[in-house]
């Protein structure tokens, strides 16, 4: 394994990911940052290895996601995934899970974890919201991920079609286990997001083993709230909620509209770990209609990369790498709070821009 020891000046390697459309753009932009962090605390420059995914991919191994890129995963502990835009691959390339979603059940990472704050100095629709929604990754509603082989959603007659939830308590502990880990470090209060009164069996699984696993941390405040309750409660009172914990299809819809709430999906960050791997990744997709323009929002794989080195800080033991997820995290909310961001926040920045400012900042701590 590549990574972190407790000699800090051991240089972490890290997968680097461009991906389709904003993404080489983005994801530049955050490779820039990072290494600006580590260089502000007077740590060594991280190891990058660059692998191909999405179009690029194709062009040189005519496949989307090649094993040469899932191969190199294998021996890194971490790497940053640049979004993609699988809608636009030839047909014979749309088959199966998109890359992203690959990469997920390939490494087990299980877990999604996902920020929404309101910073200072950005247009919000909340004025307060400082929560993380910890979403089941592996199974739910989402066909790609929830079958050994094949897949949850089939056509049995030209006009019907099904889809299966698959819902096992093993999944549901370990998720329950890191969303309230999380809330301990955090204002201790766990809500449970389901849909028990109309899918009693799935969703009372779900339901019940959070509730089985609340015992555990003493510490933690916990409660349960209806999936469209939440979505209501969302918007009237986002500063009710802490940490909230659900299943993959709800936690993909609530993170986006916690996201929108708190300015834009241009920052939304998401880390998608596994107890020994992660991989940070933003929430918004590929929008190639920008792509090339300078005008992306960086701030989300930016704030994503920072969660990725918070969580090799803690599994690596390493002052450096939590250090330097510290500065990023600080050095993005400075620079919001100064005025300065892109369009999609109302500002004039281009993409260059914003990460000169944010980089500028890193030196501050």
């Amino acid at each position: 394994m590549g990574g972190l020891t407790n000699g800090e000046q051991t240089r972490m390697r890290l997968g680097l990911i461009e991906g389709d459309g904003i993404g080489p753009e983005v994801v530049r932009a955050t490779r820039e940052v990072v290494d600006e962090a580590f260089a502000a605390g007077g740590a060594g420059p991280v190891d990058w290895v660059p692998l191909a995914m999405g179009h690029t991919a194709i062009e040189e191994f005519g496949d989307p996601l090649p094993e040469p890129t899932l191969a190199a995963l294998e021996t890194l502990d971490a790497w940053i995934l640049g979004p993609h835009d699988n809608a636009s691959y030839a047909a014979e390339h749309r088959v199966g899970a998109p890359p992203g979603g690959a990469i997920r059940k390939r490494f087990g990472l299980f877990a999604n974890i996902r920020p929404a704050r309101v910073f200072p100095g950005v247009r919000a629709a909340a004025t307060e919201m400082d929560l993380v929604i910890v979403r089941e990754n592996s199974e739910g509603f989402y066909a790609d991920r929830n079958m050994f082989s094949g897949s949850g959603e089939f056509a049995p007659a030209p006009d019907v079609a099904l889809s299966v939830g698959v819902v096992t308590r093993q999944a549901c502990a370990r998720i329950a286990h890191e969303a309230f880990r999380l809330a301990a470090a955090r204002r201790r209060h766990v809500t449970i997001v389901h849909k028990a009164n109309v899918l009693p069996l799935t969703m009372g699984l779900f339901r019940d083993v959070c509730r089985e696993v609340a015992h555990e941390y003493p510490g933690v405040r916990v409660d349960d709230e209806h999936v469209d309750a939440v979505a209501a409660h969302l918007v009237r009172a986002p500063a009710d909620y802490d940490v909230l914990v659900t299943e993959n299809l709800f936690g993909d819809i609530l993170s986006d509209l916690a996201g929108e709430l708190s300015g834009s999906l241009g920052l939304a960050a998401s880390l998608n770990c596994s107890a020994t791997q992660a991989m940070a990744q933003a929430v918004h997709g590929a929008a190639p209609t920008l792509a090339g323009h300078n005008r992306a929002n960086p701030a989300a794989l930016q704030l994503s990369a920072a969660m990725l080195l918070r969580w090799l800080g803690i599994r690596r033991n390493s002052t450096v790498a939590a250090h330097a997820a510290e500065r990023i995290e600080r050095a993005v909310a400075a620079t919001f709070a100064a005025g300065i961001a892109t369009t999609d926040l109302g500002g004039l920045a281009s993409t260059g821009e914003f990460t000169e400012q944010v980089r500028a900042r890193l030196h501050r701590w």
